[in-house]
């Protein structure tokens, strides 16, 4: 189910995974376990890799290169962006949703750091107003993890709500993260009406032979936990710094788990134009 068999190596080996027998009882908890870890791994490669290069050349990388650490990362995360498309990793259309998330990133980027939100403490050349461009790369991480993880899991839904209502919400979230540093903070209202338009909503995955369903809302929960602790290793790799940080690295406060969980939702909103919304069989 979900991706196309023979797209990839991945799906020829991950139809082998689907098609063998572990037997009944633990035997086939603990296979299902691992292959659904197995799974998510490979939907997350594009960012696992990204964070993989941030720990990496924060580590590693020589102070004294020609080339600025973050121009590396810019090149670098081009480069997976490339290898993804011409190894049929991710579709043309599921690229075009990303690169959009891209620009949508970049832009609140350069007006959060403007803002004084967050800073980027290295030197580079391909940057926007102080922003180096790979920055927009770990939203598409994001937009990309979303996008792969639906046909991988073969999502179905009951209970989507009407798709203006879900364009109304992203767009009410994306002006809020400009609007609240010279308004109120409409963060929680928007979190209600997150809750009130996805309340009935369930989706259901397939990871092996049979599709199991959790509340969508607790998926959306669940994945921006993974981010806000993804971003903890990318601020300990000093790929940007928060208030506080600057002389030593201490953990993200807990307030971005809620950005991380607003924004995410853009980010489905925007897979679910290119990706379809089916119901069960």
């Amino acid at each position: 189910m979900g991706e196309p068999f023979g797209a990839s190596r991945f799906q020829q080996i991950r139809a082998r995974l689907e098609a063998f027998d572990p037997g009944s009882g633990w035997r086939l908890w603990l296979y299902e376990f691992l292959l659904f870890g197995v799974k998510q791994g490979w939907a997350c490669l594009f960012g696992g890799l990204l964070l993989a290069l941030l720990l990496a050349t924060h580590l590693f990388y020589p102070d004294d290169a020609a080339l600025a650490r973050y121009d590396f990362l810019t090149l670098a995360a081009l480069a997976i962006q490339v290898g993804m498309l011409a190894f049929r990793l991710e579709t043309w259309d599921e690229a075009k949703v990303i690169l959009i998330f891209h620009v949508v990133g970049t832009v609140m980027e350069i007006f959060k750091t403007y803002a004084g939100s967050w800073v980027y403490p290295e030197e580079a050349l391909l940057r926007i107003a102080g922003v180096p461009l790979f920055s927009g790369f770990m939203y598409a991480a994001v937009g990309s993890y979303v996008a792969r993880v639906w046909r991988i899991f073969d999502f179905r839904y009951t209970g989507y709500p009407p798709r203006w209502t879900t364009w109304l919400l992203a767009a009410g979230i994306y002006a809020n993260f400009f609007l609240h540093h010279f308004w109120i903070d409409l963060r929680w209202p928007l979190f209600a009406a997150t809750a009130l338009i996805f309340l009935r909503t369930r989706v259901y995955f397939c990871n092996f032979r049979m599709h199991r369903w959790m509340p969508l809302l607790l998926g959306f929960g669940l994945v921006a936990l993974f981010i806000w602790f993804a971003e903890n290793i990318a601020t300990f790799a000093n790929a940007w710094t928060y208030p506080g940080q600057e002389l030593a690295w201490k953990p993200v406060s807990l307030a971005k788990y809620g950005s991380w969980y607003l924004l995410m939702i853009i980010s489905f909103v925007l897979v679910a134009l290119v990706q379809p919304i089916r119901e069960p069989d």
